[in-house]
Order: structure tokens, then C-alpha cells, then sequence
């Protein structure tokens, strides 16, 4: 705000539908690696259960449960079916769960998020990746400690919410370095930025969003946001003062 430059955050450009460009290719990458690590630390050698989530003929897949069906939720579902488990995908957006219906079809349960079901499917998951996000809110603990404690030893957590908090109570932030803990017999593992773990990836998925607003702050200055509704609502600083809504909100003391 001092230095009197209009700044632009990542966080807050967003589309007419909602949406958020900047952050999509980030939110794809960490609900297909939340899959891709569960099935990892399921094995023995990492304190898991043993179970190989596709199964083989004969044995039973493992049993993966997905809170939230948004960007995260619908790219952990397809790494999950992809590998041959059990999904179950829970939302309380009836018409998103329509939608992943048109998308999965029979392959995976669809139900309406609510105590109740979620009591069900959790505790007989081999794997539970908590994919909510309420943007600029703390994520809702939708699984306390004593479901966690209903959970069959050595299955597993993935909580990309984690960086909103964490939709589960037993829930704390791990590093890459240091993934995972045990908590009531369960694997828990919450890496924030969980992209990190594929800077490769990330970034190539980072520069080929981000390059075309680059492009128009490039060629036509502040006068882009004019002509860009998602870049407009991207502002966050202009003439030394806070000016985007929600920031302000955190920030009340530096609001005008």
C-alpha cells in the first residue's frame, strides 16, 4: 500500500461463473496427487494398511472416500478410478452432484454430504481425501476425532484442505520432508502446497494460465482491468488503499 503499486492477487482473479483460473491448475494437481500419495502410504512399509487400491481379481479394491466434489474432489475421483477403487464422491450441491453423475456415471457413489452418511462412509474407508473449500473461509471440520477413531488401523488421510485449515479434526500441517504422523491408528498426511511436490508440472500449469493476463497488463496496463472482469476482481491494492472486499474483511484496520 506504501509503495502505491496496484497489485493483483492469484487468489482473487476469478471468472464470471465463479471460478477461479489462476488456482485450477494448482487444485488439479493436488486432488490427483492426494490419490497418488493415499495409495502410496496405504503400503505396510509406510504404516498403512497393505491394501492395493485397485485390487486384483479375486480381492476386493480399496475403498476411497472423497469430501467434496469441486476441482479437487472430481480430479481425486478420476485418479481414484482410474487405479480401479471404490469411490465415493460427497457434496452438498445437489446440482454438482448431478453433474458428476454425467461425468462418472455408475462408477462412483454419489451422496449428499450430511452427518450421517458421511459417518458411514468414512469409517469403513481405506483412504478419505477431504476436498472442501469455502473460498476466503476457515474449511468446516466435516470428520471429528471420533470418527477418526472408527477408522480401520493403518487407513489413510489426505486433507488438501489443509491450507484452509483442514476438514478434519486430527488434521495438522506436515511438510514434504515430513509427510505423515500417526493419529488414533490412521495415517494422516498435510502438505500444504502439495504441488510442490511437482514443481516440473506445477509450473508449466501455472505459466500456461497465467501467461494470458501477463499478456494484457503487458500490452494495455491498468487499463486491462477494464476490459477483463476476472482481472478486475483480481485487485486487491490501487492508490495506496485496499480496495478488494474480501481481503478487506481480514485486514479491517487497513480498509478505507
Amino acid at each position: 500500500m506504501g509503495s502505491g503499486v496496484c497489485a493483483i492477487a492469484y487468489e482473487t482473479v476469478e471468472l464470471p461463473d465463479g471460478r477461479l483460473p489462476l488456482l485450477m491448475p494448482m487444485s488439479i494437481i493436488a486432488g490427483r496427487l492426494s490419490v497418488q500419495f493415499g495409495a502410496h502410504f496405504l503400503e505396510r512399509q509406510q504404516g498403512g494398511r497393505g491394501i492395493l487400491l485397485g485390487g486384483i481379481p479375486g480381492v476386493y479394491p480399496g475403498n476411497v472416500v472423497v469430501l467434496g466434489g469441486g476441482v479437487v474432489g472430481t480430479e481425486a475421483a478420476r485418479m481414484a478410478i482410474g487405479m480401479g477403487a471404490q469411490v465415493a464422491i460427497l457434496d452438498v450441491n445437489v446440482d454438482r452432484l448431478a453433474y458428476l453423475e454425467t461425468l462418472f456415471g455408475s462408477r462412483v457413489i454419489l451422496l449428499y454430504s450430511n452427518s450421517q452418511h458421511i459417518a458411514e462412509v468414512v469409517a469403513a474407508a481405506d483412504l478419505v481425501i477431504g476436498a472442501v473449500l469455502i473460498p476466503g473461509r476457515r474449511a468446516p471440520v466435516l470428520v471429528p476425532r471420533s470418527l477418526v477413531q472408527r477408522m480401520n488401523p493403518g487407513s489413510v488421510i489426505v486433507d488438501v484442505a489443509v491450507d484452509q485449515g483442514g476438514c478434519i479434526e486430527t488434521l495438522r500441517s506436515t511438510s514434504h520432508s515430513h509427510p505423515t504422523y500417526m493419529e488414533e491408528g490412521v495415517v494422516h498426511y498435510g502438505v500444504p502446497n502439495m504441488p510442490g511436490a511437482v514443481p516440473w508440472t506445477a509450473t508449466q500449469a501455472l505459466n500456461n494460465s497465467t501467461l494470458p493476463y501477463v499478456l494484457k497488463l503487458a500490452d494495455h496496463g491498468i487499463k486491462a482491468l477494464d476490459a477483463d472482469f476476472a482481472l478486475a476482481k483480481g485487485l486487491n491494492i490501487q492508490d495506496h488503499c485496499l480496495v478488494h472486499p474480501a481481503v478487506q474483511a481480514v485486514f479491517p484496520d487497513l480498509a478505507h
